[in-house]
């Protein structure tokens, strides 16, 4: 495993983001020297990457950091519809490269309590170019509201909220370099993320949930609340607004359609639903953000 270690303060900061499905047989675009990290996280599918002379598959569940200072390109087109957040950040500090045998045999020096009392002391964080993650559901969420703060907001309040979610981002990253074991009710959420994320399109109960995952759908919510913030209801009616979202921006189905398409019953229900959680009716959505 390659790790990128940045010199910490300054700490990285958060540029731009979003959430894209390359429909199969598209590449994603060669760049050299763009100047900025570019983390990919795949959602479903497959990104087939190259950065120099190292290659990825960038499957579910997995995330990819691209070097501002590389060539990177696509080794061969997407065989699938492939969907994945990308973002873009940066560091004014310095930053460099290790293998992570060598962190494992470092040993970071303690900084003096009475060394530090009028000057900054530094230290060094460390991110995984290519790694498994831990908890990609919590990931995902993450990044999602990174992408919904930058649709809705753009005022200095909501900027400094999405560095904020970012240092997060960096978290959970950071954590799959030592990777210890999730906690049994963290799994158990992404266990159920996992599900929800597969069979969104499907009508699902509680019940049906717990019988999948072999837990009562009381403990179930509970571990869902715990690490997301929300109900499992809540998280599919999310993922299912999400999907429409692309819906919406990148086909020209009809209102009703795209509904029955990620799981709702009834036109006038998911219309609401999406009201309520995007600000704006459907419609309007597909209006404002959809650049054909």
């Amino acid at each position: 495993m390659t790790l990128l270690q940045f010199t910490v303060p300054p700490l990285p900061h958060y540029m731009i983001g979003g959430f894209t499905v390359a429909p199969a047989g598209r590449r994603h675009p060669s760049r050299k020297n763009i100047q900025v990290f570019d983390l990919l996280a795949v959602t479903s599918g497959c990104l087939y990457m190259g950065e120099e002379d190292r290659h990825y598959e960038v499957l579910p569940g997995h995330a990819l950091i691209l070097r501002p200072d590389s060539f990177h390109y696509a080794t061969r087109e997407c065989q699938e519809d492939t969907g994945y957040f990308w973002l873009h950040f940066q560091t004014t500090g310095p930053w460099s490269t290790a293998a992570l045998s060598d962190y494992q045999a470092w040993a970071e020096p303690a900084a003096s309590p009475l060394s530090n009392a009028h000057t900054t002391q530094t230290f060094t964080t460390r991110l995984p170019q290519f790694t498994k993650l831990l908890q990609p559901g919590k990931l995902y969420e993450l990044l999602r509201q990174l992408e919904l703060l930058l649709q809705k907001d753009l005022s200095a309040g909501a900027r400094w909220k999405q560095q904020i979610i970012f240092q997060e981002v960096l978290q959970h990253l950071s954590a799959s370099v030592e990777r210890p074991l999730p906690s049994p009710s963290a799994a158990c959420a992404e266990q159920a993320a996992a599900y929800l994320r597969q069979h969104y399109k499907e009508k699902l109960t509680a019940q049906q949930l717990g019988d999948h995952l072999n837990f009562h759908p009381v403990y179930i919510a509970r571990c869902m609340q715990g690490a997301f913030g929300c109900s499992p209801s809540e998280y599919l009616l999310r993922y299912r607004i999400e999907q429409a979202k692309l819906l919406l921006l990148q086909t020209d189905l009809t209102i009703s359609r795209i509904a029955e398409e990620v799981g709702f019953n009834q036109a006038a229900y998911f219309s609401s639903s999406f009201s309520k959680h995007e600000g704006i009716p459907p419609r309007k959505y597909r209006q404002r953000f959809s650049h054909g």
